[in-house]
């Protein structure tokens, strides 16, 4: 009993000061990560099992951890999800160095005939697709500036693109393994690229759908005013001039293709997703390497944000904390008698608990919390862990969207924006963005509903 109140005592905390945001969020749940291993593993459960166990080193060493078996884990620091964010943000920095993200902006802004509402319809198909394979962090911050450079050219006001590149964003991350939440879950879970694609990704198309109208609809006048004001559409610098190095930059683009042949056929290949990662990260080092020089190299392995991946490791080990001394399981049977066992309501519970907490809290944190909860619940009610974990997944990214807190994604774009001299406050961001995240919770609601229940 002791141990859990200590456990608990540290998460809140932790999640106390990740929304203070006094700190940097690494040192927090590194902080709390070690009170864990300490207080409650080993001053109150005198458990050196227990702090193995989270730890996780002997994962590295069994053959399963690469090739050929599920990648479920139980409890403590997820290293095949920390291993495949490292490569892909990797390859993403060797990507960016070449050229590719500003090629591939200047090249739709010229398809378009320089003309902003077609723009904004392409840059948010973008972000989406984008978020399908990449990190939405990463789409985010590269769609953003060059929106910026875009609108300072064009003679526009960049807001109402860069926060339906971010809506669509974290829409996109929503519909693989490659978001920000999914990669947890999936990785946690044992699912793949295409359990995502067939389950959620077919609601994030049908509520992309309705952003595109949406967001049109909201912004058209506004950018098509712009327009007429500069009188027609102005011309930008030509795609070329975005390729400074030809051959990293085919050579960055291959790797990135070959990142997403391996993801779609992880189930076929049997590779783990830690096995991908370290695949990309050293293809695109190497590459670069050929294509650039050393330095290239050393600017693309400085460039990693690693303050995101100890984040996680300190993140996975809190949590550990809450698994280990039946907290979660209190929380999930908490849950259950609530709904009194109807899986209609359990899900529902789910689905928009998710979306308001992530609202307001980080969803990456919120998700990694809940996904020993909804295994819990899914053990006690026999039920198909699946669809509570397509229902917290699409709660945790889509209800991200309402704030600007909400995702990581949001805080990089509104920071680019205000950078940029273009501030969203609080009441132009949930303007648009919390009615949007209503109609597709409300999508998202009726999908689980029709298909699951």
């Amino acid at each position: 009993m002791f141990a859990q109140i200590i456990a608990i005592c540290i998460f809140v905390t932790m999640f106390l000061l990740i929304i203070l945001d006094k700190f940097e969020r690494h040192y927090i749940t590194l902080g709390s990560g070690a009170l864990v291993l300490v207080l409650v593993f080993g001053v109150c459960m005198r458990s050196m099992s227990a702090i193995w166990e989270t730890l996780n080193l002997g994962a590295f060493f069994q053959s399963t951890f690469w090739y050929g078996a599920s990648e479920e884990s139980t409890a403590g620091i997820n290293w095949s999800t920390i291993l495949f964010i490292a490569g892909m943000m990797i390859m993403v920095e060797g990507l960016g160095k070449a050229g590719f993200f500003r090629w591939l902006c200047l090249t739709l802004a010229k398809l378009v005939h320089y003309r902003t509402v077609p723009l904004l319809i392409c840059f948010m198909s973008l972000s989406a697709f984008l978020s399908m394979f990449i990190d939405s962090i990463t789409v985010v911050l590269f769609l953003a500036t060059v929106t910026l450079e875009l609108a300072q050219t064009m003679k526009f006001d960049p807001v109402p693109m860069i926060l339906s590149e971010i809506f669509c964003a974290n829409l996109g991350g929503a519909a693989t393994m490659c978001g920000d939440p999914p990669i947890i879950i999936g990785t946690s879970l044992g699912y793949t690229f295409f359990d995502f694609i067939e389950n959620t990704g077919a609601v994030v198309a049908i509520c992309f759908v309705f952003m595109l109208i949406y967001f049109t609809l909201c912004f058209r006048k506004e950018l098509e005013r712009a327009e007429h004001a500069n009188g027609g559409p102005v011309t930008c610098p030509e795609p070329s001039t975005a390729i400074t190095n030809k051959k990293a930059f085919l050579a960055s683009a291959g790797v990135f293709l070959l990142a997403v042949v391996l993801l779609i056929t992880h189930a076929q290949t049997e590779l783990s997703v830690a096995c991908i990662g370290v695949i990309v990260a050293i293809l695109t080092l190497i590459v670069l390497g050929l294509t650039s020089g050393k330095k290239s190299v050393i600017e693309i392995i400085k460039g990693v944000d690693y303050k995101t991946l100890l984040f996680f490791i300190g993140l996975f080990v809190s949590v550990a904390g809450l698994e280990k001394t039946g907290v979660l399981n209190m929380i999930a049977n908490f849950i259950t008698s609530v709904s009194e066992g109807n899986i209609a309501v359990i899900v529902i519970v789910i689905l928009w608990l998710s979306a308001i907490t992530s609202a307001f809290v980080d969803n990456i944190p919120f998700a990694a919390t809940m996904i020993p909860v909804i295994r819990a619940i899914a053990a006690t009610e026999g039920m198909d862990i699946g669809v509570l974990a397509w229902a917290l997944s699409l709660g945790t990214d889509l209800g991200g969207n309402a704030t600007p807190i909400g995702a990581s994604a949001n805080v990089v774009g509104t920071s680019a924006s205000a950078k940029g001299g273009y501030p969203i406050g609080w009441g132009r961001y949930c303007k648009y963005c919390v009615p949007a995240t209503i109609i597709v919770m409300a999508v998202s609601t009726a999908y689980l509903f029709l298909r699951y229940l």
